[in-house]
């Protein structure tokens, strides 16, 4: 099976206006996403799609190449579909533009796991949740079956810890997603769901209208996202403790 990454990039976001343009240790953050995507063995190429000509030019100085799409899509998984429809590729994968520090092992995980199970529609990737993570509702958290499917994805944390002898482990969940192609093109025509509109979480709408999605488990990363201009110092401070990279 063929792989291809695309980076959804829009520059009007509603907490961070220009966050793809935003330097993170003085590179743009939406290079950093691309650089570090393209470590991954499983992705033939990963492209940059926005409607956006500031976030273009950007992303063709460093080498990235670009696919324009319209500004209206509600989504960054619309505009992934409208790329994904030009495309042969059997698998799409959403790199999130908001990742500066994804690394290629953890794309290669999500796009294995959806290789080697055909029952999945998508895969995406968990690590263990930290404890700051748990009431965080930046940070979503997975409940897993024992196969590693997902059964249900919040910003609030699940299971409820409320017997202290319990054996539980929370997951956090990283918003990065393999698609079948077909599926991506089916998915962005379907309805909302309830859960979905409630969570704020579109991939409670694959789960509601009864499509499976595998997990696979991280280990040795931990996702460090930027939502919002005062992530950005949490970032370069990971940075430095790599030694600047």
């Amino acid at each position: 099976m063929t792989a291809v990454g695309i980076i959804p990039a829009r520059y009007g976001a509603s907490r961070f206006p220009g966050k793809p343009l935003a330097p993170i240790a003085g590179m743009p953050m939406i290079e950093r996403v691309w650089r570090g995507a393209r470590q991954a063995k499983r992705l033939r190429d990963v492209l940059v799609a926005t409607d956006d000509e500031r976030i273009a030019a950007v992303a063709r100085g460093f080498g990235a190449p670009v696919a324009l799409t319209s500004p209206d899509h509600p989504t960054g998984t619309d505009r992934l579909a409208e790329v994904a429809a030009g495309l042969d590729d059997e698998i799409v994968v959403n790199v999130q533009g908001d990742e500066p520090l994804v690394e290629g092992f953890v794309i290669d995980a999500a796009v294995e796991a959806l290789q080697a199970t055909p029952e999945a529609a998508m895969a995406t990737v968990v690590h263990p949740a930290p404890a700051s993570a748990l009431d965080d509702p930046n940070r979503v958290k997975v409940v897993l079956d024992r196969a590693g499917m997902a059964l249900y994805f919040s910003r609030s944390a699940i299971p409820y810890p409320g017997r202290a002898d319990a054996d539980v482990r929370w997951w956090q969940h990283i918003g990065l997603y393999a698609y079948r192609r077909p599926f991506l093109l089916e998915y962005v025509r379907l309805p909302q769901t309830p859960a979905e509109r409630a969570e704020g979480l579109e991939q409670l709408r694959a789960l509601e209208h009864g499509h499976r999605i595998r997990t696979a488990v991280i280990e040795g990363w931990e996702s460090l996202p930027v939502d919002v201009p005062g992530d950005v110092a949490a970032v370069e401070a990971r940075l430095a403790e790599r030694g600047g990279c």
